[in-house]
């Protein structure tokens, strides 16, 4: 198992499942697996929003872990592996956990309890009771708008203290929570952005780094701007940020992952740019309009 609170930092990859006549699109998979182990990234998270995974059944989700580490192995870099995982009932969590136990995953990433809107004290109760159960480390994921419940920090910093929770994905929305949780935060416990457009803005604020959607596209550009900043370059960060900071309004005009599936698609990364029901493909002016930005892009890197 990778030391995560030691290499839980940088730029992390939510990848998308690749789907194609509604099954999981192995070959594509394996060639977008290929192609972001050659990239400046850290790891990838899978199963997840970014990969759909409240559609996945349970074998898909088992053997997109498998194929993705088997690629892994047949080529020259192993990256962790962090598995997206989430529900509202606390004891089949517990049972998903013992089912996922042999998988070879570094971690899991888990949202809060989504719809049943529990108070704090069950939030706090829910997360202790499946990291005392885990067989792999937990990282937060804080995301209300999807969840309808926010973590507090009070709640946040007293799970910190847990010696099976490594870190947290914030998409809280609130930059002064942030900031207040980044400053109190214990040693050893990470916080990554998963907000694409915050991105500049949480990093400056002293995030970790970030698990971003955006980054499948302009892979070396998002990972400049972290390194750009650790060395002290506010200034090149920022020139880098702005190369890349539409783009990530741009790939969350429709709901998300079918605008970044759709440029996945016209680049030859995966063979289809399908997406499971509720979500849909692209609209077809959202498809002209990325288009035209790929076709730019593309002239400028010429």
């Amino acid at each position: 198992m990778t030391d995560l609170r030691t290499h839980m930092h940088g730029l992390w990859l939510p990848l998308v499942t690749p789907f194609r006549n509604s099954r999981l699109d192995e070959t594509s998979l394996r060639r977008l697996t290929r192609h972001y182990c050659t990239q400046a990234i850290d790891g990838f998270i899978l199963g997840a929003t970014s990969g759909e995974g409240m559609t996945l059944r349970d074998a898909e989700l088992e053997r997109l872990v498998a194929v993705v580490r088997d690629e892994m192995a047949a080529g020259r870099r192993t990256l962790p592996i962090g598995l997206g995982l989430s529900g509202a009932d606390t004891s089949r969590m517990k049972e998903r956990l013992d089912e996922t136990a042999d998988w070879p995953v570094d971690f899991y990433l888990i949202a809060s309890p989504y719809y049943v809107r529990p108070s704090q004290r069950g939030i706090l109760a829910h997360f202790e009771a499946l990291a005392d159960h885990a067989a792999w480390p937990l990282a937060l994921y804080n995301i209300p708008y999807r969840c309808a419940v926010g973590i507090t920090n009070q709640t946040l910093l007293r799970l910190a203290e847990h010696p099976n929770i490594i870190g947290l994905k914030d998409c809280g929305a609130s930059r002064e929570q942030s900031i207040a949780l980044l400053r109190d935060r214990p040693k050893g416990f990470r916080v990554l952005t998963g907000e694409d457009a915050n991105y500049f803005e949480a990093l400056s604020d002293g995030a970790d780094g970030g698990i971003l959607l955006s980054a499948h596209i302009e892979t070396a550009t998002f990972a400049a701007v972290h390194a750009e900043l650790k060395l002290g370059n506010a200034d090149a960060a920022e020139a880098r940020w702005q190369e890349v900071a539409e783009l990530t309004r741009l790939l969350f005009t429709e709901p998300s992952p079918a605008p970044a599936k759709y440029w996945l698609w016209r680049s030859g990364l995966i063979d289809s740019p399908e997406v499971r029901l509720p979500m849909v493909e692209v609209s077809s002016e959202l498809a002209a309009q990325l288009d035209r930005e790929i076709e730019r892009r593309m002239k400028v890197a010429a």
